[in-house]
């Protein structure tokens, strides 16, 4: 990439002066403009923006010409840095010019006046490229929050059921608190996005977000992941490590599937809880934290207590604010607008034109019970855009696999399967393939077009089972 361009200005009434300096920026592959008066620089600064000033302090028009250049170019562009040139007898001048934000002088009558001015030249540019690239990041990084404010705004959690009015009105007069959240719903509900949601509308969204699965890890990591650890604490402890805790520090920490946490631990959690102060793991120094705590489960919570594998006191701590996530089964009147919402997504994500949903395809979606709930029919719909060749899903797009076989096909394919002994949704999608090309002697097309698939959609199926070692009829 071709490295941006410079554009100075000199301003200096000594012919020999100005063409001297001149000539050393253009060696230099500045481009640079020149003036020999006040009049003609003041001029030069109204027609065009400049990276630098180089001026002499002493102007003909004026005694200290210069300074009044450096006080118009400060207030009309902060950005553009002005190196002062000041002869005998001015040096004091100078130290004024510093305080009213000139970047640096130099000396002219020192002999080393191009060489200094180049220098000088070279560290404004410096600073401005660190400038610029600072500028840049906190560019990214705007945009990076307002993505965030975006996804993570609670507009973005859809639904408009009572349950779900009442969960929005619930989340946004708790966003701004710092008391503990301790959110319950099943599996595939939206709990972690309910948890961003709660962190990207609080105060707190401009600190970390941190997430630790307590399912997802071994029982004697657990400990080390959430308080950290020195180096030589333990087996293979080869560094000194920060846990969640302290990573979190200032933001949020999202406790995932908690009810899996082993009572032992429960019960240093609770410490740290009552406290908010730790000590890491090989280390006696206490850590005080600011950390907000938001945890899930997908237990029944009262059982897990009943049942002694949830300490009922570590309970009371974390649930200062309970929510409870319905099931989708319980406000199915939002499954048209997810529907919707997916059918844009993945439509955008895997570059289809489908553009909309069937009546009895929607109809068909809010029969099921979804146990798999909100997660399970984005699943099912971004299937369905995958292997939809039309712009409207249809109910035929929603069996499991592939395209149910279509009415008009009926046949032995489809009316011999024993669906209630696949295993899995792989050996029902073979299965159906394999019985309509028995049923068609193998005659690939009437096959494909009675499953109601493409027959590229078959070869490509096909060809994987081949792969796999399978023998196909």
């Amino acid at each position: 990439m071709e490295e941006a361009t410079y554009k100075i200005l000199v301003v200096d009434d000594e012919e020999l002066v100005l063409e001297a300096v001149v000539m050393a920026l253009e060696r230099k592959k500045y481009e640079v403009d020149s003036a020999a008066d006040m009049t003609t620089a003041l001029e030069r600064l109204e027609q065009n923006s400049y990276d630098i000033v180089v001026s002499d302090i002493r102007l003909p028009e004026h005694k200290f010409g210069g300074m009044e250049i450096l006080k118009k170019v400060k207030a009309d562009s902060a950005r553009t840095d002005v190196i002062m040139m000041t002869g005998y007898g001015t040096i004091e001048n100078a130290v004024e010019a510093i305080r009213l934000g000139a970047f640096d002088y130099v000396e002219k009558g020192s002999g080393l006046l191009i060489p200094s001015l180049e220098l000088r030249v070279e560290k404004a540019i410096e600073s401005q490229k660190r400038m610029r690239e600072f500028s840049d990041l906190e560019e990214k990084n705007r945009d990076l929050m307002f993505q965030l404010d975006i996804r993570f705004s609670f507009n973005n959690i859809i639904g408009h059921s009572r349950k779900m009015v009442e969960l929005f009105d619930q989340l946004k007069l708790i966003a701004s608190s710092k008391a503990t959240v301790f959110i319950q719903g099943a599996s595939g509900t939206g709990k972690e996005l309910v948890a961003r949601a709660l962190h990207y509308n609080s105060p707190r969204k401009n600190k970390p977000f941190v997430k630790i699965n307590c399912a997802a890890l071994p029982e004697g990591l657990i400990e080390s992941e959430l308080f950290g650890h020195e180096k030589g604490a333990f087996t293979g402890a080869i560094k000194t490590t920060k846990g969640k805790f302290e990573m979190a520090n200032g933001g949020t920490l999202l406790l995932d599937e908690i009810s899996e946490m082993n009572p032992l631990l429960q019960a240093k959690l609770l410490r740290v809880l009552q406290e908010r102060e730790f000590e890491k793991i090989g280390d006696s120094r206490t850590i005080h934290i600011d950390v907000r705590i938001i945890a899930t489960t997908n237990r029944d919570i009262e059982k897990y207590i009943e049942d002694g594998k949830f300490r009922e006191d570590l309970f009371f701590r974390l649930n200062v604010i309970p929510i409870q996530i319905p099931a989708l089964s319980e406000r199915r009147e939002d499954i048209p607008l997810l529907v919707e919402h997916f059918i844009g997504k993945f439509s955008r994500e895997h570059s289809r034109e489908v553009t909309g949903i069937s009546e009895e395809a929607m109809a068909y979606l809010q029969r099921q019970e979804w146990p798999g709930n909100v997660r399970e029919l984005e699943n099912a719909v971004e299937r369905g855009i995958v292997l939809c060749e039309e712009k409207t899903l249809q109910v035929k797009h929603f069996l499991p696999g592939i395209a149910p076989i279509s009415r008009e096909h009926s046949s032995p394919a489809g009316a011999s399967l024993n669906l209630g002994a696949v295993s899995s949704i792989a050996e029902m999608e073979k299965q159906m393939i394999f019985k309509a090309l028995q049923e068609y002697a193998g005659n690939r097309t009437r096959a494909a077009e009675a499953l109601g698939i493409s027959i590229r959609t078959l070869r490509n199926k096909l060809r994987e089972y081949r792969e796999a070692g399978l023998e196909v009829p």
